[in-house]
């Protein structure tokens, strides 16, 4: 879906990919991120946020939490860390990352509460009063008060598969006063996801979420005394949307995609962020018509609605920028051991590079992430191969790049 976009507005992260695999820099199998069209990115959305009065919890999950990533949006003033999950959060307090919000979409477990507290998030978010109590105890263990953000639901909100859940918004009032007599914790806001969608028949849109936090806020406000501080809006946050969500009544956004130009309305609009990342990986074998091409982070987002899948396939960069191949990534119910190339739609041959532009969820997968900088300058160079819970396995330190 983003190979064309890449191709067109970042054919030196092409060139740089094949370069950098076809001379052993790095390993077929592997994410790459362009470094200087990163920060940019983030430079971009830091202002569009400050312009519209928003907080930003950068999500560095798509890029399975790489310390690059992770410093690159630091140094652009977005200093605490959304975590999709406990694990994420462990991992980013691992670089000495600072915890925005955690336990928004995967709750916090039970025997790992007392660990998430004495990290300090700014905010903590539960889906029902059990959980709200297992917060109390490991605030009151790590001597703290904890600020929580309550998860809401109303009739026809929008979700993804599985992730729906949380305290009714007819009853967030009633809840919040319930939470408000528990020890160390107090109630601060409510989150929901996604509030801002976009599609090809709608375009950008609110969900009907949004909404949801709005007459939460309220209930908090008018029947539960609740000082609301934090309506938090994730979901297809990029620069261009900030405005739209402070004026929809959000105050803290929390992007991702947007770093790496890679939101669904990226995919159907030239927005200021750049195209950062591509997968890198390098054909194995050959079969007649079909090529395979090595796999292990070939995770499509289901987010994008199923397309032909295709790749720049080459021993040097603009030979591949100029051969674009069909590919098929095979069922998302089997390991991804390979991809296969279509012969008939380009030229393949062993040990070719593959670039792919889908877009990416690498912290589900077996890839490496790797680092380069210096692309403006024509001169790229590593600055680190990470696994995908962002320890470095070659190149520089994240402190020394």
């Amino acid at each position: 879906m983003f190979l064309d976009i890449i191709g067109r507005r970042n054919p030196e992260l092409v060139r740089a990919a094949v370069a950098l695999h076809q001379s052993g820099a790095i390993p077929p199998n592997c994410y790459l991120l362009d470094l200087d069209a990163l920060r940019g990115n983030a430079r971009l959305i830091k202002a569009a946020a400050d312009r519209a009065g928003l907080q930003v919890y950068p999500m560095a999950k798509q890029v399975a939490r790489n310390p690059q990533f992770v410093r690159a949006a630091a140094r652009a003033g977005m200093a605490k860390f959304v975590c999709v999950d406990w694990m994420g959060a462990m991992l980013l307090a691992r670089q000495r990352a600072r915890l925005g919000h955690v336990g928004h979409l995967v709750q916090i477990p039970r025997g790992r509460a007392r660990d998430l507290a004495r990290l300090g998030p700014e905010v903590w978010t539960v889906f029902n009063l059990e959980k709200a109590r297992e917060a109390s105890a490991a605030a009151q263990a790590a001597g703290r008060i904890q600020d929580l953000l309550l998860r809401v639901v109303r009739p026809g909100d929008t979700f993804y598969p599985m992730h729906d859940g949380g305290f009714a918004c007819d009853d967030v009032a009633a809840a919040a006063r319930e939470i408000s007599r528990l020890p160390n914790v107090r109630v601060v806001g409510v989150t929901s996801f996604p509030t801002l969608l976009f599609d090809t028949e709608r375009g950008l849109h609110l969900t009907p979420n949004m909404e949801t936090l709005r007459l939460a806020a309220e209930r908090l406000r008018r029947e539960a005394g609740i000082e609301v501080t934090q309506l938090n809006a994730p979901g297809t946050t990029s620069a261009e949307t900030m405005q739209l969500l402070a004026d929809a009544g959000a105050t803290h956004v929390e992007p991702g995609h947007g770093f790496t130009g890679t939101t669904p309305w990226h995919a159907h609009e030239d927005l200021p962020e750049r195209p950062a990342i591509c997968y890198v990986s390098e054909v194995s074998d050959v079969r007649g018509d079909t090529a395979y091409v090595i796999g292990g982070g070939l995770y499509v987002d289901p987010v994008i609605p199923p397309y032909q899948v295709r790749a720049f396939v080459g021993k040097e960069g603009d030979e591949a920028l100029a051969n674009v191949v069909n590919a098929d990534l095979g069922s998302p119910a089997g390991i991804d051991y390979y991809a296969l190339l279509d012969r008939g739609t380009g030229r393949v041959e062993i040990g070719d590079s593959v670039v792919f532009g889908f877009r990416a969820q690498a912290f589900v997968t077996r890839a490496f992430v790797a680092a380069v900088r210096g692309l403006a300058r024509g001169k790229p160079k590593v600055a680190g191969v990470y696994d995908t819970s962002g320890r470095r396995v070659r190149g520089r330190s994240a402190s020394q790049a």
